[in-house]
């Protein structure tokens, strides 16, 4: 009896054992999953202290590493330019085998719920032509993964989620503004892209930094406990969860759809964001990669006034080096916070990435921008604009949501015109020494300022008064 208690001992032992020294992987390095072509990518897991693991590419790399005493262990491997299918074997204790790997662009997408909602649209709250977009989504060489909302005091080193190819049943639940960008990437660059979602709801941007460099700021407090409630507005808590584990992923950059939760602290954001890039950017370890953002659209907000969070993302797009602003104010809707035309602002993100990362020449990507005022004369203010290489235009209606003061700092609704020298000329009845002109800035107003390419103004004052 004794020998056979021994026996089973031992091998309740070596089952323990073997069951500890299986090699395990983050959720994102799986089946179906896309890797940054014509890079070193990073892959990392665990195994039994000290094991040797040998990682080999079916397209013909391979690279070895040695767990540390903890079992964690992390290598990287070239891979060539884009295509596939491809296997990749992990070799440890075991023998892992990843199947269907892709490779080509990885883009991270992050934000709040304009981020977050899917192609089918939110209950009661639809997208234009999603049921044709999802009819026609079946595509292998579009690859999605979803970071499942979580929080965590301290950062976490995984995250809950799958790689699944594009097809109606996987796109209807991804995305819109993540789906339609990588989709016109495919679409111009036929390459596999690969997209990573991870966002949430109603969040702000403290939501998505670290303590560390929250630590700076001496407006927020960070949390010693996780809150019962207002998860998704407590800082540090989503980057912990939902972005520190995917740190290291290679990836060829950044959208982001953010901003509304933010909009009664605009000089806080005008800060906050920028940091959050550059610290995003540090923690990759690759270089000032492209960050690409939305600008939030006009919406119906109770009290405060939208346009000066607007102006703190411009802000950001004018001083942080590589990132560029889709914006979005010719599809705000008063009543709606989410705007339908989730294609429109895809695709807007995909011109920046085109023009700038993709080498796409002769196409427009930004709406025009204000520049200066180049004269006032006569009760009239004349403006320049940025991107606007074939000038500006109204697409046949009024131009409205234009505002001019005078030295007292009262705006009142102004005239324009749109000059031959690609300017714009705007004045007031009863104000005749203007001093500052304001457009769209307001938390509602319809924009209708373009470049001659369609794309929208942004939101701007050529003032700096408090209000």
């Amino acid at each position: 009896m004794k020998i056979l208690k021994t026996l089973l001992l031992a091998l309740l032992l070596s089952t323990a054992t073997v069951s500890f020294a299986q090699i395990k992987l983050p959720a994102f390095f799986g089946d179906h999953m896309v890797l940054q072509q014509n890079s070193n990518v990073s892959i990392w897991g665990t195994d039994k202290p000290n094991a040797k693991i040998k990682v080999i590419g079916s397209w013909g790399k391979e690279s070895t590493a040695t767990a540390n005493a903890n079992g964690r262990w992390k290598l990287k491997i070239q891979t060539p330019s884009y295509g596939g299918p491809y296997k990749l074997a992990i070799k440890g204790s075991n023998e892992v085998t990843l199947n269907n790997v892709m490779i080509g662009e990885v883009w991270l997408c992050s934000g709040q719920s304009n981020m977050e909602m899917p192609v089918k649209g939110f209950n009661n709250q639809p997208i234009d032509g999603s049921a044709e977009a999802i009819l026609n989504s079946k595509n292998n060489q579009i690859r999605l993964f979803t970071v499942k909302r979580a929080t965590s005091l301290e950062p976490l080193e995984n995250v809950e989620g799958q790689w699944a190819e594009a097809n109606p049943a996987t796109v209807r639940d991804f995305s819109a503004t993540a789906y339609f960008f990588g989709k016109k990437l495919n679409t111009l660059l036929n390459v596999p892209i690969g997209m990573i979602h991870t966002s949430w709801g109603g969040s702000n941007v403290e939501t998505w930094m670290d303590k560390e460099t929250l630590s700076e700021f001496n407006t927020i407090e960070l949390p010693k406990k996780l809150p019962e409630e207002r998860l998704n507005q407590t800082p540090t808590l989503l980057y912990n969860a939902m972005i520190n584990p995917l740190i290291g992923y290679n990836i060829k950059g950044a959208i982001w759809y953010q901003g509304e939760s933010n909009r009664n602290q605009a000089k806080e954001y005008a800060q906050l964001f920028p940091t959050m890039i550059n610290t995003w950017r540090e923690k990759w370890q690759q270089g000032k990669f492209p960050f690409y953002f939305v600008q939030i659209a006009p919406y119906g907000y109770d009290g405060g006034n939208a346009g000066y969070v607007r102006e703190a993302q411009l802000y950001t797009m004018k001083t942080v080096e590589n990132t560029g602003m889709a914006v979005t104010m010719d599809i705000g809707d008063c009543d709606f916070i989410h705007p339908r035309e989730k294609k429109l602002v895809g695709d807007r993100l995909a011109l920046w990435a085109l023009a700038k990362d993709y080498g796409m020449e002769g196409i427009a990507y930004s709406g025009p921008v204000y520049k200066e005022i180049d004269e006032i004369k006569e009760g009239k203010v004349k403006l320049s604009f940025d991107y606007v290489e074939n000038g500006l235009s109204s697409y046949g209606r009024p131009l409205t949501g234009l505002e001019i003061a005078g030295a007292d700092k009262v705006f009142h609704p102004a005239e324009a015109k749109i000059n031959g020298d690609k300017s714009l000329s705007v004045w007031a009845e009863g104000v005749t020494n203007p001093v500052a002109v304001r457009y769209a800035f307001k938390n509602c107003e319809a924009g209708s300022l373009f470049n001659t390419e369609g794309l929208p103004a942004s939101s701007f004052r050529t003032d700096t008064w408090e209000e």
